[in-house]
């Protein structure tokens, strides 16, 4: 059998997430239902968001764009784990996807987007990127989705920093590699393809909450090295458990 479709409802449209309440459909959630997954009336759902967790609810109605659930019952209570900030200079358009995505999986709370000196994105549809959070987050069974801030220059994002959460920033060939003692909450750096400059390195070194990590040998791809980073941290994070 099939798993239940599971979708991600904005608590600000609907909060009232109680056992046979009615839940009107998004347009977009309605066509997805009836029209990609040729769903009908009495086909089960699951619905969540870090608020009010995750529930079954059943399609009562469904036409085009058009169509309702009435919840049954929570399956998952609510949920709210802070997860690490990832810093990083977006990339091509499928590279940045690639980043959103398996940083979601990843469990990322927050997406920094920054322009360095060899960034070559200045621009970004973060409406886009929201939908590739919220597809991830619906994939990876997790019960938030990150928030994703708008594209501001690395020297403002760090000027704004919590000097109290450690920056773990990824510099090839640094020769640093940090302690096994992960502290939390933290956040992640990635450069840019190409990496970070000189004057940008010297920059993030004199910073006092950046802390130096190594991912190795290798030269990775910018979205390479964001996974490979955010996994190394969460499993040393484990071992420091």
């Amino acid at each position: 059998m099939q798993d239940s479709p599971r979708l991600y409802i904005d608590p600000q449209g609907f909060s009232d997430f109680v056992a046979n309440a009615d839940l009107p459909l998004s347009p977009n959630h309605a066509r997805y239902l009836g029209t990609v997954l040729r769903l009908e009336a009495g086909a089960e759902v699951r619905i969540f968001n870090a608020q009010a967790g995750e529930w079954r609810a059943e399609i009562e109605a469904i036409r085009k764009d058009r169509g309702s659930l009435r919840l049954i019952s929570q399956d998952r209570p609510p949920s709210l784990e802070q997860g690490p900030t990832l810093v990083f200079a977006p990339l091509k358009r499928d590279a940045t996807d690639t980043v959103l995505r398996m940083g979601t999986e990843l469990g990322v709370s927050r997406f920094v987007p920054v322009v360095t000196e060899r960034t070559n994105t200045h621009r970004l549809n973060i409406e886009r990127l929201q939908s590739t959070a919220i597809e991830a987050a619906e994939q990876c069974e997790r019960l938030d989705v990150p928030k994703i801030d708008e594209l501001r220059e690395l020297s403002v994002v760090l000027s704004e920093w919590n000097a109290d959460m450690p920056l773990y920033a990824a510099l090839e060939r640094e020769g640093l590699s940090d302690s096994k003692k992960i502290e939390k909450p933290y956040g992640v750096l990635i450069g840019p393809e190409g990496g970070f400059s000189a004057n940008e390195r010297q920059f993030l070194l004199r910073q006092p909450f950046v802390r130096a990590i190594s991912l190795g040998s290798l030269i990775l791809r910018a979205d390479t090295a964001a996974c490979a980073a955010l996994a190394l941290l969460a499993f040393r994070g484990q071992e420091s458990l």
